[in-house]
């Protein structure tokens, strides 16, 4: 059994694969702020770090106390946070697991008119080349501390994969249900771009994905993309959804010859990945105002 540090374990993707870990046998600790308050199995030991800077860069002795053989970090967004968690346990524990996101390749700098090139190979798959720009939010930042201006995947990736451990890497999609994305915004301000893709996927298919990758031997130094097995348009998902009055993206904004269509074919293949719940039907209860 593993003794397994999440980092960020509260919020609504955490705290699944918290209970997941911990429902398996698993010794299982969270770091967190505090700020998000999820109930947890009563064997989760809860690691509070209220006063730590965001990003995560100084985290609490108890946590290298603990001595996990196995840490994921849910909050790495950028280089000082990934830096911090591979400074603390690079030699401590046997592998990191690392929650990246899709945002990491060249086609979502296209989509956002970062950069330019042509559509690359559909769907996008680990090996597709990643951005050549950096820092995709910080046009948008409010100020050099706000979250937009340090954010960057790409760079979290690179300081997780230097350390001395087994890392694995998470390119999670655009998650939703309950918790996350209830609204179901990412598709339905989405509407006026029937033929447009962007691979979801529920978040307990995603938390099933992370635990099942942090544990699998064959994880080891691997990327892997997360999300649904085909990725459908946006219309074929609002023909079978219920309308919803949410306000339209602005379409300016993007170009939507590049799709955010992920290959998910590698998890499925190497570590026998399969679906907790139907992502057809869990989206349908989502914009029913259901819970699951």
């Amino acid at each position: 059994m593993e003794r397994v540090l999440v980092i960020g374990g509260t919020g609504a993707i955490g705290s699944c694969v918290v209970r997941r870990l911990a429902e398996g046998g698993h010794a299982v600790a969270t770091v967190s702020r505090g700020i998000t308050q999820r109930e947890l199995p009563r064997s989760v030991v809860r690691l509070l770090a209220p006063d730590a800077p965001l990003p995560f860069t100084r985290l609490p002795a108890e946590t290298t106390e603990w001595r996990p053989t196995l840490v994921v970090h849910m909050l790495a967004m950028g280089e000082p946070d990934a830096r911090a968690c591979a400074e603390a346990f690079g030699e401590l524990a046997r592998r990191c697991v690392l929650i990246s996101s899709g945002d990491v390749y060249a086609a979502y700098g296209r989509f956002l008119r970062l950069e330019s090139g042509p559509p690359d190979a559909d769907p996008l798959s680990e090996t597709t080349a990643t951005r050549s720009v950096l820092f995709p939010y910080r046009r948008s930042a409010a100020s050099s501390s706000a979250l937009e201006h340090w954010y960057e995947k790409l760079l979290a990736e690179r300081e997780i994969a230097a350390a001395p451990w087994e890392w694995v890497i998470l390119r999670l999609p655009k998650v939703y249900g309950p918790g996350i994305n209830a609204e179901l915004r990412t598709v339905y301000g989405f509407r006026g771009q029937p033929e447009w893709r962007w691979t979801h996927g529920h978040v307990d298919n995603v938390a099933q994905a992370i635990a099942l990758a942090a544990l699998h031997p064959a994880a080891a130094r691997r990327v892997y993309n997360v999300g649904e097995r085909t990725t459908p348009t946006m219309g074929e998902r609002l023909a079978v959804l219920p309308p919803r009055d949410v306000a339209l993206e602005d379409a300016a904004r993007y170009d939507f010859g590049h799709h955010l269509a992920y290959d998910t074919r590698r998890v499925r293949e190497e570590l026998g990945f399969e679906e907790a719940v139907d992502e057809d039907e869990a989206m349908l209860r989502i914009a029913l105002g259901e819970k699951g």
